[in-house]
């Protein structure tokens, strides 16, 4: 009997290990519906940039997309707007809310994925530090590095 217990409670504290802390559930939560990214900007760094953003296009062709997060199963997608210098439509994702014990913060993370759900990316994704995030109001950061120098590309958006 006492056997049996003990295997029970190691179980219970093994699940209960896996499961997410309220901190990212509440995130998870926020993020969940349509945002619009409003503005791309940089930090760190003076003059004038020309990014790829998540290896698809050009940071400005990011501005004004649409961005649906549904977090009964961490699928989504973001939709560019078609012009002259970006290839419209839209790319499906596979998203989450990690933390970040490097910096006390937590992350956005997300990969490609294709109208069935599978990956298309190879396993490579993106992660974003959530600076900012409110029920209306979202802002996310990302460094990269220009020129041995950290530049800060920042990401504002709005909740539709």
């Amino acid at each position: 009997m006492i056997k049996k217990f003990a295997t029970l409670f190691l179980l219970g504290m093994i699940l209960s290990s896996c499961g997410i802390s309220k901190d990212i559930r509440d995130q998870r939560n926020l993020l969940s519906g349509t945002w619009t990214l409003n503005d791309i900007h940089y930090e760190n760094n003076q003059g004038m940039f020309k990014a790829v953003v998540f290896n698809d296009a050009n940071a400005i062709c990011f501005e004004d997309s649409n961005w649906f997060f549904r977090d009964n199963n961490s699928t989504g997608r973001y939709t560019l707007k078609s012009g002259s210098l970006c290839e419209g439509g839209d790319r499906f994702i596979r998203w989450s809310v990690v933390s970040n014990p490097a910096n006390y913060t937590n992350q956005l993370q997300f990969k490609f994925i294709d109208e069935k759900r599978n990956d298309i990316s190879g396993g490579l994704g993106y992660r974003l530090n959530i600076a900012t995030l409110t029920e209306n109001e979202m802002i996310l950061k990302s460094n990269v590095m220009v020129d041995t120098k950290t530049v800060t590309i920042v990401y504002e958006f709005t909740k539709n």
